[in-house]
């Protein structure tokens, strides 16, 4: 019974509570608002790709903060259960079997975001592993997709090969940042890197 009660409290804590309360699927969104708030991620008008989008809070922020003058691309393997605005479009594909040219008709992107997490399986080395292969997938796509200037942001679980995965980074941004919102749990071994400033080359 102790052990279902903790369970429960690390699902429906305060941040779960806030976004049910203000209709999104999932407490991650206030990550995302966190690092916007702070950095200035969204622009109006802004055209923003939204990697591994399921359950649909982020998707649902962004197409807020960029408005119906900007556009937003969801990808996932599931589909959102919310409904987005006309200015949102959903791509049902795998982040890992999706190449750049398959998303070369929707144009450079001005932000791209990663909350990719791979199926725990609750041997360390082995999520890591899989960590660093999406946030390796989302850096390709950005590489290809971001306008000079664009901004990138993602997730990765913490692990030894972090340190090389952000030295990568800077040779394509000239500012990266690596950051733990406030809601992201205490235990949680994921991180969050803000790489700006894109050159394209």
């Amino acid at each position: 019974m102790a052990g279902r009660i903790k369970d429960r409290r690390r699902i429906d804590d305060y941040w779960a509570r806030k976004a049910r309360a203000e209709n999104y699927p999932a407490r991650s969104v206030y990550k995302l608002m966190e690092v916007d708030r702070k950095f200035g991620l969204f622009q109006t008008g802004d055209r923003a790709l939204d990697l591994g989008c399921y359950p649909g809070s982020w998707t649902l922020y962004a197409a807020e903060r960029v408005g119906p003058e900007g556009r937003v691309i969801g990808l996932d393997r599931q589909a959102p259960e919310v409904s987005f605005a006309g200015h949102v479009q959903f791509i049902q594909a795998d982040v890992l079997e999706t190449r750049p040219e398959d998303l070369a008709g929707q144009g450079l992107f001005d932000v791209v975001l990663s909350d990719l997490a791979p199926q725990t399986t609750g041997i360390k080395t082995a999520d890591q592993t899989r960590s660093l292969e999406l946030a390796q997938a989302a850096l390709e796509l950005a590489r290809a997709l971001l306008k000079p200037g664009g901004k990138f942001l993602f997730k990765l679980f913490q692990g030894p090969d972090v340190e090389d995965f952000f030295k990568r980074l800077a040779g394509d941004f000239t500012t990266i940042r690596r950051l733990k919102p406030k809601s992201s749990r205490s235990f949680s071994p994921e991180i969050f890197g803000l790489a700006l400033g894109f050159r394209r080359t």
